[in-house]
């Protein structure tokens, strides 16, 4: 084989050599810049990962202590419950005068005659007293609703009464009202705590077939209204939405190489050592 002629394989193999290896450092090239984007897509989303997970830390901290907060405060209202009923039934209770409690409401039931001469709206002195004391009370729970309701027996009412009364329905409700007035006038109750309801004949608290149940069901319901357990002081737990760069768990990391010509739709942040040792650098092309 002539001289030339084995120069041209030569050459030529050398180039299909060279040929081989360019594609396979560029393959490598390829390979080495799908691994750095894979790197740092995985580095930024471990950082919002990390960063999601601070968040929640704090949503769970603050919840803790919202529900601490609520549970002392139940139970300071539930000591303050007792403490009321304690002192009504030691200061009030008596044979014209009962206490109940029902589903955190205390009511003190007052006969009429206490209260109010027959067919009347118009305060006694003895009535004054026991609403004096009452309000005396309800001072050092100054948190709580009060109503005040009338009621009466079944007993029709002929006429007008001497108070200017034609039903038992005027006639419960005019003496709420007036009782309601003699704790805000005299006993300084503030009004806005207050609130005045005629039942009629309609709530007895015995069978109206005999004189004692009649005089039972004729009587002034003071009810004492449970305490709100929330305050509107108590830390709120603000949602707030992932940060920056969290993406879902079930992405894929993209495999093609992004133009050089065109920066990245999210630029990376700057490294952040302290989260990772290796300084991961946003891939730039071959």
């Amino acid at each position: 084989m002539p001289k030339t002629t084995w120069i041209f394989v030569v050459l030529f193999t050398a180039l299909g050599l060279f040929g081989i290896l360019g594609l396979q450092l560029r393959q490598r090239a390829f390979d080495l810049h799908v691994a750095r984007t894979d790197a740092y897509d995985a580095r930024t989303f471990a950082e919002g990962a990390m960063k999601t997970n601070f968040a929640l830390s704090e949503a769970l901290i603050t919840a803790r202590t919202q529900i601490e907060l609520l549970e002392n405060n139940i139970q300071q209202v539930a000591t303050a419950q007792s403490e009321l009923e304690k002192t009504l039934r030691g200061q009030l209770e008596s044979k014209d005068v009962t206490i109940s409690e029902l589903q955190g409401k205390l009511t003190v039931n007052i006969l009429d005659r206490v209260l109010f001469d027959s067919g009347a709206a118009t305060l006694k002195p003895d009535g004054e007293e026991v609403l004096s004391k009452v309000a005396q009370i309800l001072a050092n729970h100054p948190n709580r609703q009060v109503q005040v309701i009338g009621h009466t027996d079944n007993v029709p009412i002929r006429g007008t009464t001497r108070g200017g009364f034609s039903d038992n329905w005027e006639l419960s409700a005019g003496r709420a009202v007036a009782a309601v007035r003699f704790l805000q006038d005299k006993a300084g109750v503030d009004p806005h705590r207050l609130a005045a309801v005629g039942y009629g004949e309609f709530h007895p608290l015995a069978e109206n077939t005999q004189p004692e149940g009649r005089a039972k069901n004729r009587r002034i319901a003071v009810v004492v209204m449970p305490e709100e357990i929330a305050p509107n002081d108590l830390p709120k737990i603000s949602p707030s939405s992932p940060p920056h760069g969290v993406r879902p768990t079930s992405r894929s990391f993209p495999t093609t190489i992004p133009s050089t010509n065109t920066p990245a739709e999210n630029p990376p942040p700057d490294p952040d050592t302290s989260l990772n040792p290796v300084n991961l650098k946003p891939p730039t092309g071959d």
